[in-house]
């Protein structure tokens, strides 16, 4: 319901848009994007034409709301609608954000076009998002924010407050982050234990002192977990002497989430890695599909000569051609769901080096389980169904759906397991990968069963 609202709204603000576009109504068009907030007018960017994107950007003046606008923008209509405007224009309007904003836009665009901007930045700020944009894209050091409000632990409770006051810069101020002189961080403070102790108690005696950190090259999928485990707002980031450097705030580790999610799902899809595949063209698409789809009309292929090779079984016995799409689709299915599950949890650390091998056991029992279970039903439907072939058929299919549904498991647990281990992105093996050997497997061992238990004439 609140989907349908959010559309019906989007959908009105977008004909307002395009009503008042068609007049040149600067102003109220000027004032519409004022009152219209970032991240809804980047939703409504998706529904308008290029030329339509260009005149609405045109008019829209730097102040922190254009650059948070720009931040929530899709990779490709950012890259689109910033290809031809003068650096000197961008750096306007993103001189107001933070230096880990600016970054983030800036990743987006060209090496020249980037070193163009943060030529005609100020030169403060220029150094510090230089600094920002030397750590790895996707890191700690990428999104945190380095203005950071900070305390000395000799400070009192009293001086604390009142500085906080006048503090208008800093980010996420729920926490207090306590330094010595050398800015080493020291312990942590929220702001509900700073306002209810004593006036002249003294910081570093009412500061948590054991602080979850991450270093500054910390993958961004790492510091997601830490924010999720431990529920903060906020985690600092520290070099190796635990000087601080900045803060990575929830809300930019919900994003990450949000992109780290898609891109697994999309990776287990088989669809490449590209987080927005819907407004490729139809070209782009499609060669980012391509290799995955090769890769399953490579293991068609295989499935295929297998069958071949054993075509005096599928002669003698017919019946048995009945089987094979139950075979490879129960054996994908669980495969897929196995895979699925071990990617999720490796992303969520529930899945982690102290368990795996519980969990890799724990897998293949369910197979197991599930393997005999449909290999018995399969098996007395065959027996009745096809009854004046050969007595064995029904052996033959419960058995073989039995093997296909246990190494399926085995598979789908492993593989993704075995490919963390060799630090590569387990999401990867639950496309094509997984479900083509499956697929493989399945027929190979169904056949082979078959020329065991069947007569040949």
């Amino acid at each position: 319901m609140k989907q349908q609202i959010f559309e019906r709204e989007i959908h009105v603000l977008r004909d307002t848009f395009r009503r008042l576009m068609r007049r040149h109504a600067h102003t109220n068009l000027i004032k519409l994007i004022d009152k219209t907030h970032p991240a809804d007018m980047a939703v409504l960017f998706r529904y308008f034409d290029l030329a339509e994107q260009e005149q609405l950007f045109a008019l829209m003046r730097p102040n922190e709301l254009t650059g948070d606008f720009l931040t929530e923008l899709d990779e490709s209509i950012l890259q689109d609608l910033l290809a031809e405007i003068s650096a000197d224009r961008i750096a306007e309007l993103i001189a107001p954000i933070s230096a880990s904003d600016q970054a983030e836009i800036l990743n987006h665009l060209p090496d020249e076009q980037s070193h163009d901007i943060i030529d005609l930045l100020k030169k403060e700020e220029a150094e510090e998002l230089e600094e920002i944009l030397a750590y790895p894209e996707d890191s700690a050091g990428s999104l945190m924010y380095t203005d950071v409000f900070t305390l000395h632990e000799e400070t009192t409770a009293r001086d604390a407050i009142a500085a906080l006051q006048h503090e208008e810069e800093a980010e996420m101020v729920f926490y207090l982050y306590v330094t010595n002189d050398d800015n080493q961080l020291m312990g942590i403070i929220s702001l509900r234990d700073l306002v209810t102790t004593s006036p002249d108690t003294l910081l570093k005696e009412i500061m948590i002192r054991k602080v979850h950190t991450v270093r500054p090259d910390t993958d961004q999928e790492e510091v997601a977990q830490v924010v999720s485990q431990y529920n903060y707002l906020a985690v600092p980031v520290t070099d190796s002497d635990n000087n601080l450097l900045g803060i990575v705030t929830v809300d930019d580790v919900v994003d990450v989430i949000r992109e780290e999610a898609t891109e697994d799902f999309l990776k287990m899809a088989g669809v490449g890695k590209d987080r927005e595949i819907l407004l490729k063209s139809s070209w782009g698409n499609a060669k980012s599909r391509l290799p995955w789809l090769f890769a399953s009309w490579l293991g068609g292929i295989a499935a295929a000569t297998v069958i071949g090779l054993y075509e005096n079984i599928l002669e003698a016995t017919i019946a048995l051609a009945a089987f094979i799409p139950v075979i490879i689709g129960m054996g994908g299915n669980i495969g897929t769901q196995t895979s699925t599950i071990i990617v999720r949890g490796l992303a969520t650390g529930r899945v982690n080096v102290g368990n795996n091998m519980k969990i890799l056991l724990n897998e293949i029992r369910v197979g197991l389980i599930l393997g005999v279970l449909y290999g018995v039903l399969l098996g007395l439907f065959t027996s009745i169904w096809f009854m004046d072939v050969s007595p064995n058929l029904g052996i033959v299919v419960g058995l073989s759906i039995t093997t296909s549904m246990l190494i399926a498991t085995t598979i789908g647990a492993f593989v993704p397991l075995f490919l963390y281990k060799l630090d590569v992105d387990p999401a990867v093996a639950t496309g094509p990968f997984v479900t083509t050997s499956i697929d493989i497997l399945g027929v190979t061992l169904y056949f082979l069963i078959a020329s065991l238990l069947l007569p040949l004439a």
